[in-house]
């Protein structure tokens, strides 16, 4: 009978709170891109699916990802009613299952909220609240069974997916280009400026992401061990890279080395080592990190090429990273990691893997938020998107941009819960 270890299962809780850690991180991350009238809502969907996905993944989710009834095929069967049947004794590996269970809990929580920044100023709170419950249980679930829970795709093609590029970032990435599809392009997209209102809460959520990245790839061995250890230093020497790559990009195309750049860099760098870190030498992760790196900063751009409004440069950054990380380690594994070095199959199956699951998130998500657009209504009115999503959806504002400490003038009408017109990037 399998025994608890107290040292791994000590790694898995600690990791599993920096893996929470990364949502909140990631609404600062995205609450400082947006326009100043933009930033509470923005945090918000960040913040509903740390509501919602936590009741789905104990009622049903833990046992379509990983349940044993369906093993081999797309979808896995439902074991009774979510975690009903696990106790504390219940083990997984070394490792308690209700600590597996969180630590996966916490993927599928920032998987849905990654989506949001793609659509960020103009979709209805409500709209996305309950498309955080249909998109994990039709996406996610089956995408990380499949992946990870001993699904189709990893039976059939057994790719290496160590912590998420392709049941994590292509996913949530093919899934916000769906969505940006369906809901259509902001108001102003393309001649008004949009630029970050608040670089501060760019680079703060940049730094609680990359400090919680720790745990989302180093934990997902598992254990305390000598990969683990791999798993973290090539994440930051990684994404070190990335950041460099971002930045020279910039400096020959802008002149400049920007605040947002490095923290973009930073993301790009994170995404791509996720699904590779484990299987390449460091050498492999900075190579894979200058890749993400320049080839996302150029990507970011694409959507004004196109049209397609990804707000906050999603598929840019976590489709685009994603699919480096994911198909580079078919290139760089090394033997002394797991891998074969050079091997066209395992490529192969990257590759393969890589572009199922592109394909599935967004023929899904684009019908379901097709669906939800012609019921409920999935974007906001015009009039309320140009007065602000906050005030309207959250009747907030996030800054009081009026004097305090004295009486307004006599006879004045303005009200003091709304933003003064000019005074910000609103």
């Amino acid at each position: 009978m399998e025994e608890i270890n107290a040292g791994d299962t000590a790694f898995i809780l600690i990791s599993a709170a920096m893996v929470l850690l990364m949502t909140p991180g990631l609404a600062f991350f995205y609450g400082g891109m947006v326009r100043a009238k933009s930033v509470l809502n923005m945090m918000m969907m960040s913040f509903i699916a740390l509501a919602t996905v936590p009741v789905v993944w104990v009622l049903w989710g833990y046992s379509m990802a990983f349940g044993t009834e369906g093993s081999g095929g797309f979808i896995a069967g439902f074991e009774g009613l979510g975690l009903s049947g696990m106790v504390p004794e219940s083990v997984s590996g070394s490792i308690p299952e209700f600590a597996f269970s969180a630590f996966q809990m916490m993927f599928a929580i920032i998987t849905v909220a990654l989506i949001s920044g793609a659509i960020a100023d103009r979709a209805r709170f409500g709209t996305w609240t309950l498309f955080t419950v249909l998109w994990v249980t039709l996406v996610y679930f089956p995408v990380a069974h499949n992946v990870w829970g001993g699904g189709w795709i990893a039976e059939t093609f057994s790719p290496i997916d160590f912590a998420g590029g392709t049941a994590v970032h292509i996913n949530a990435g093919a899934a916000a280009l769906a969505l940006v599809l369906v809901i259509g392009k902001r108001i102003g997209f393309k001649r008004d400026p949009m630029r970050p209102h608040n670089l501060p809460f760019v680079v703060l959520g940049a730094a609680l992401l990359w400090f919680g990245w720790f745990g989302f790839n180093a934990g997902s061995e598992l254990a305390a061990d000598g990969t683990a250890a791999a798993m973290l230093l090539n994440t930051t020497v990684a994404t070190a890279a990335a950041i460099l790559g971002w930045l020279v990009v910039e400096v020959v195309r802008d002149k400049a080395a920007t605040t947002l750049g490095a923290a973009s860099g930073a993301i790009a760098g994170l995404v791509a080592i996720t699904p590779s870190g484990a299987n390449v030498s460091p050498i492999g992760a900075i190579l894979i990190g200058l890749a993400a790196g320049v080839i996302c900063a150029f990507a970011v751009s694409l959507k004004f090429r196109f049209g397609y409004d990804d707000s906050l440069d999603v598929v840019g950054i976590h489709m685009v990273g994603g699919l480096i990380g994911t198909l580079l380690v078919g290139v760089l594994a090394a033997e002394a990691f797991g891998g074969t070095a050079g091997s066209l199959s395992q490529l192969g199956s990257q590759a393969a893997a890589a572009f199922i699951v592109l394909g599935y998130s967004f023929g899904v998500t684009y019908l379901l938020g097709f669906l939800l657009d012609k019921t409920i209504g999935f974007r906001i009115p015009q009039e309320d998107e140009i007065t602000g999503i906050d005030m309207t959806t959250h009747a907030e504002t996030a800054y009081e941009f009026f004097a305090t400490g004295g009486s307004m003038p006599k006879g004045s009408s303005v009200a003091t819960s709304a933003p003064v017109e000019g005074k910000v990037n609103a």
